[in-house]
């Protein structure tokens, strides 16, 4: 499918807007964003100001997938207790541009998309670090009550209800065969831990270039990309961030595998797990490895999703297929960190 398929009507849509955003004023144009490759995001330039819009992709989906309204509701909630981006209008009525879409505010800042931050000092990137888990454990600790967010996910047995979840959803989006997945899959299930009762609000996608940064230092303005966000197990986004921290060089999602933490400036796994427990009072886990390998599984069936999506023709980002061929390393790494 061309990019034609992402383009919006701005004429409707800026009438959309007018008569449900108070304050907007059209004409606008709307430039889609190339970073993602979920719910595509465009940039609108208006009269009135600019803005940023979110939508579900056109075509066929997964069922549950691409849940925009719980992104707004997840941005809603958590104004004033963590750095987000204002919620503006959330449109249910796929008419308006072909699927349902929110508005919010636009931050102005930068996004970094290499963990490794070349453009910074040892102490700039430690500094950046340092906001990165404090930012985490702020999420961790939202109180879902006072946010009204006590009902955003099924509380108890996250781990296994993720493996089953992912497993079905990597089914479903199977293009080939890959042995180190069908492995990982049938491993998981027996090194889960038992339910410890934790629960709090999970990004689910937690990551350094998932944040929108100053840009003159080191502060969190927004975190971004809250469409997996859910309820569960607080060592799930921990594991996921240390994971992608992991992972090789490449193209898809740069990590740090190979290069010399320790004088780039960035700190260790071990600081950062130290520093998240000392700001969260919660013991982390005796099973770090099945912590690692859940992560590998989830990101290597998201991986599979996207590549399933670049053979239907939807897939938000031009690099889609790069990471469909991501799975093999991620189920190899799951594997691995199993032990």
């Amino acid at each position: 499918m061309s990019g034609e398929c992402f383009a919006l009507d701005e004429a409707v849509l800026a009438a959309a807007l007018e008569a449900h955003l108070p304050g907007f004023r059209g004409p606008l144009r709307a430039t889609k964003f190339e970073g993602g490759q979920s719910n595509p995001t465009y940039r609108l330039d208006a009269a009135s100001g600019t803005y940023v819009l979110r939508r579900k992709p056109p075509g066929a989906l997964l069922a549950s997938a691409h849940a925009v309204d719980r992104e707004y509701r997840v941005l809603t909630a958590l104004q004033g207790r963590v750095p987000v981006a204002r919620p503006l209008w959330l449109c249910h009525d796929a008419a308006v541009i072909g699927s349902m879409f929110y508005v919010m505010a636009f931050v102005d800042g930068r996004v970094e998309w290499d963990p490794s931050l070349p453009r910074h000092t040892p102490e700039q990137r430690s500094a950046h670090y340092h906001a990165l888990i404090d930012t985490l454990a702020a999420i961790h600790c939202v109180d879902l009550e006072a946010t009204g967010l006590v009902d955003f996910g099924k509380p108890g047995n996250y781990f296994a209800r993720q493996i089953a979840r992912w497993s079905e959803q990597y089914a479903q989006s199977r293009t080939r065969d890959i042995p180190a997945m069908d492995a990982l899959i049938a491993e998981l299930p027996a090194r889960c831990p038992a339910d410890d009762g934790r629960v709090a609000l999970v990004h689910g996608d937690f990551r350094l270039d998932n944040l929108m940064w100053a840009k003159d230092g080191p502060q969190v303005l927004a975190v971004m990309d809250w469409e997996l966000a859910t309820l569960g197990h607080p060592l799930a986004d921990l594991g996921y961030l240390a994971m992608a921290l992991r992972l090789p060089r490449n193209p898809a999602l740069p990590g740090l595998a190979g290069l010399d933490r320790a004088a780039l400036g960035i700190p260790s796994e071990a600081e950062l797990l130290e520093r998240y427990a000392a700001r969260t009072g919660q013991a982390l886990p005796q099973d770090w490895g099945f912590v690692l390998a859940f992560s590998y599984f989830r990101l290597a069936a998201i991986a599979q999703g996207v590549a399933r999506r670049a053979e239907q023709g939807n897939a938000s980002n031009a690099r889609a297929a790069e990471a469909g061929r991501m799975v093999d390393l991620l189920a190899s790494a799951g594997r691995a960190a199993l032990g």
